[in-house]
């Protein structure tokens, strides 16, 4: 099933999904940092981690919700999509929960900052692989035509 939301002749969401994915973690591994070293700068890093993670994941959003419309009802691909989209839903509302717990003192989270940063992260680990099981085993978002041997998605040759 093609996406319904290109760039380029790519898929718009599996592009912009890096950037809150890679964000979120990172986050979490200052987060980490933090803990191990008690270096207040790690703490505010994750900080701005999990800040950036947020807004990518909001622009990302929209971009799966169109593939998913796009889905025909009563298919695998259809539940699969329900869950991906509906677990990254919780894992911004896990995010921001821990943003918000950390804006008044960025240097020093609490520990429910913590519980939500690292509960988001567990959690993104799975909607991911519901979004590659998507890609990779459902054909989501992969051009109808795709084959070893097609054209550049930015040549006008046709695919066949």
């Amino acid at each position: 099933m093609e996406s319904k939301a290109k760039v380029f002749g790519h898929p718009a969401h599996p592009i912009l999904v890096a950037f809150p994915i890679g964000l979120f973690v990172t986050g979490v591994i200052f987060d980490v940092v933090y803990l191990v070293t008690d270096t207040p700068v790690a703490a505010a890093v994750a900080y701005w981690m999990i800040i950036s993670g947020i807004i990518g994941g909001l622009v990302a959003a929209p971009f799966g919700l169109i593939d998913w419309l796009a889905i025909p009802p009563n298919t695998r691909a259809k539940a699969i999509g329900l869950l991906h989209g509906g677990g990254n839903a919780i894992v911004l509302l896990l995010f921001i929960g821990s943003w918000l717990l950390r804006r008044q003192a960025p240097e020093n989270p609490g520990a429910w900052a913590y519980f939500l940063s690292f509960a988001g992260v567990g959690l993104v680990m799975v909607t991911g692989w519901l979004g590659g099981e998507l890609v990779d085993r459902l054909g989501v978002g992969v051009d109808d035509d795709a084959n070893l041997n097609a054209p550049s998605s930015l040549s006008r040759t046709p695919m066949r």
